[in-house]
């Protein structure tokens, strides 16, 4: 190894914090004018691994510091202080569909971020590091407690902040995508909220701690969950809020609207059986669901009457979402919103370019995956890597200032999709 290369030094910091908090990646020590490549390795519960990378030129004092200059090729470029993590991709070789995801929340996600001499694209592994930096990032903060949830038939966690409360609380739903998500719960905690995540989507769902079956859900069970989040000693029973993703802000609509929704889901239901046929798969096998809502509908009996809604509401719009209409939902929305006079309870955040999943910041961009239950198609969510990025860093800082100024300092029920 050249000894002019070979005192290279990396640091991260901080090398360990929360997922949501961005770090500073800098390489001194280098020789003036020396390319380099800057990698990142992540390997997934499962096995499967994602890598990103990117081709710097270290400055006239031998530094390149991520914060400030920026990559010029590689899985993203330009100045992106998180790009090694937002632009991460499947290794070469990988099946198709994996994504950065995390199960165990008790366990932080490890990144080992290495130099590399010259602008490689590929063969890290049989490539010398110059230096080398294991990053941990977690989901949850010191002291959040994860407290395992089975009152009223639930099959939930709940997250609770550091301290003796009360908190306010969250109940935190996720789409059709997944039986039970733990992620965003335990960030929420890790922020100050009392947060709850269910698996209410899976018709066999299985209770981990009685090992029995459950049952198809119905209004009942979000009521019950949002009753446990109530009566529990250290959350504020009148400042409660909920989360929703995909079809968990349906359901998050209904909840804010009705106290019985069924008869509501149920026709909403037929109305989707009934343009089935509207569903397209392309060339690649990716399903688009966009146009089964299309055109939306008019007939009152197959929405949620929002005019009814008296609590603030945040709706997150990402422009490009192949998964649902959701730019003219939200259109629908605010129309139905101001006839009825409560308009003013309505904030609409409307991204350009940006897919179906709009989840917490450094989640990296879904373009596809495999769809539950059926691993010969793949969902095309939609969306551009960087703008979707972006949108996701955007949209969370503002769901969590939306909570506070609705849970922390008004102490009253909200409602936030």
């Amino acid at each position: 190894m050249d000894s002019e290369w070979c005192n290279v030094k990396l640091s991260v910091y901080p090398s360990r914090g929360l997922v949501d908090e961005k770090f500073t990646v800098l390489v001194q020590k280098a020789p003036p004018g020396f390319q380099m490549t800057i990698h990142v390795l992540h390997q997934c519960e499962d096995g499967n691994s994602l890598e990103a990378f990117a081709h710097y030129t270290a400055d006239a004092c031998g530094t390149v510091n991520l914060s400030e200059d920026p990559s010029m090729g590689g899985t993203y470029s330009g100045v992106e202080p998180m790009g090694l993590i937002w632009s991460l991709k499947p290794v070469p070789g990988s099946k198709p569909g994996i994504r950065l995801s995390k199960k165990n929340v008790q366990t932080p996600m490890e990144f080992t971020i290495s130099v590399y001499k010259g602008h490689q694209t590929e063969g890290f592994v049989d490539q010398v590091q110059l230096a080398c930096v294991v990053v941990e990032r977690w989901y949850m903060a010191p002291g959040v407690r994860r407290v395992p949830i089975t009152e009223g038939g639930l099959i939930g966690v709940l997250f609770l902040p550091p301290g003796p409360g009360p908190f306010p609380g969250v109940l935190d739903l996720w789409g059709g995508g997944v039986d039970l998500l733990e992620t965003r719960s335990a960030l929420l905690a890790s922020h100050g909220f009392a947060s709850m995540t269910i698996n209410y989507m899976d018709p066999f769902r299985k209770n981990e701690e009685t090992s029995e079956a459950g049952k198809i859900v119905n209004n009942q069970y979000f009521e019950t969950a949002l009753r446990v989040l109530q009566q529990h000693p250290q959350i504020l029973s009148s400042s409660i809020g909920m989360l929703g993703l995909s079809f968990g802000a349906s359901v998050t609509f209904k909840m804010a609207a009705y106290s019985d929704v069924v008869k509501v889901r149920n026709a909403w239901m037929k109305y989707l059986s009934l343009n089935a046929s509207k569903i397209r798969v392309d060339t690649d096998n990716q399903v688009i669901t966009r146009d089964l809502l299309l055109p939306i509908p008019t007939d009152p009996t197959m929405k949620v009457d929002v005019g009814r809604v008296q609590c603030p509401l945040l709706l997150i719009v990402g422009e490009d979402d192949q998964n649902w209409p959701v730019s003219e939902s939200a259109q629908d929305i605010k129309e139905m919103m101001e006839r009825a006079g409560n308009s003013h309870l309505l904030t609409i955040l409307s991204y350009p370019n940006t897919g179906h999943l709009i989840e917490p910041p450094y989640s990296g961009h879904v373009l596809v995956s495999t769809l539950r239950h059926i691993t010969a198609l793949m969902s095309l969510w939609g969306g551009e890597m960087v703008a979707h990025c972006r949108a996701q860093e955007d949209a969370w800082r503002k769901i969590l200032v939306f909570l506070m100024e609705n849970l922390f300092v008004h102490n009253s029920a909200n409602t936030s999709e």
